[in-house]
């Protein structure tokens, strides 16, 4: 009789499929939720996009037909997401959104050149009032997205584990190197997780060297391959008590 290694759940951004020099594609061995589940000799399953908010993981629990298919052979659920949620964000997401939306073309081209290079300038003045600015998802959205993933899931799926990341660090000049909504976040994050009884990964202690270095991606927020397999590794140890016990 074969067996089979847990099924994990990564519910993710960019910072899960991108590597050192461009998205790579799910299967690729040496991004992090790989990592993690051939340690634990399983697999992962990755549900993830660019920019990708706790919202956009919400919608992909309750609308993608795919995570629907999982949920009966899910072990572990990693809600490997939130930290583009801390991102400056001068002009509101949902505006934002709709700058791909926009037609004819050339008004789309024109306005989203407009706003990236206004997006500097602007995440670093306003990261001069209280609080930093505006972030793409205030923390206490965050953190009750990761609560809805959370009970969702553990309704189809009691008693499995969940393990949650801590917002990365970055060094983007597309943002000005402006991280101001991030201890706000990670505060929310830490007090959620506490109280819902989920597991932390700590990304700014695995990786903050490595991108703050300028070791990562030249892009100054995505990882090189070390960073990708540290997180897979610490991962794979918060869950192994877990699931081998």
């Amino acid at each position: 009789m074969t067996t089979r290694g847990p099924v994990l759940l990564v519910l993710g951004d960019s910072l899960a499929f991108h590597g050192p020099e461009r998205g790579e594609p799910a299967d690729e061995p040496r991004l992090w939720p790989n990592v993690a589940a051939a340690a634990l000799g399983g697999r992962a399953e990755l549900v993830a996009g660019i920019g990708w908010t706790a919202r956009h993981a919400w919608h992909a629990v309750t609308h993608d037909p795919r995570v629907w298919a999982l949920m009966p052979h899910v072990d572990a659920l990693i809600l490997g997401i939130g930290g583009m949620d801390t991102l400056p964000s001068p002009l509101p997401t949902a505006l934002r959104e709709l700058i791909p939306t926009l037609r004819p073309d050339r008004l789309r081209r024109a306005v989203r050149a407009g706003y990236q290079r206004a997006q500097p300038r602007l995440a670093r003045a306003f990261a001069a009032l209280p609080g930093g600015g505006p972030v793409a998802l205030p923390p206490r959205l965050t953190v009750g997205y990761l609560e809805q993933c959370r009970t969702a899931v553990q309704a189809i799926r009691p008693g499995i584990p969940v393990v949650a990341a801590l917002p990365s660090v970055h060094r983007a000049e597309i943002y000005a190197r402006v991280h101001a909504g991030r201890p706000a976040a990670e505060r929310a994050t830490r007090e959620w997780a506490a109280g819902a009884g989920v597991a932390l990964l700590d990304l700014p202690a695995l990786v903050g060297e490595h991108v703050l270095s300028g070791q990562g991606n030249p892009d100054g927020m995505h990882w090189g391959w070390p960073a990708h397999a540290a997180v897979g590794a610490a991962l794979a140890d918060l869950l192994r008590p877990v699931l081998e016990g």
